[in-house]
């Protein structure tokens, strides 16, 4: 996932994404205290991700503020 991907979809739809990474993350997290994690470099993607997306998400909502 890289950012103009990201800033092509609506607010709505970084907002789903957002959601749908912090439950990954959440399992992710569940996963590595039950030792049941393969691969641990998957939080350190899920974490980035999700703040890759609330990145654009604040872009967006700053774009916005200042043509209102």
């Amino acid at each position: 996932m890289n950012a103009n991907e990201l800033r092509d979809k609506t607010p709505d739809q970084l907002r789903e994404e957002l959601a749908n990474l912090k439950k990954e993350a959440f399992n992710l997290r569940f996963q590595q205290a039950t030792g049941a994690i393969e691969n641990s470099s998957q939080m350190r993607k899920a974490r980035r991700n999700a703040a890759r997306v609330k990145t654009i998400l604040n872009e967006k909502a700053a774009a916005a503020a200042k043509e209102a």
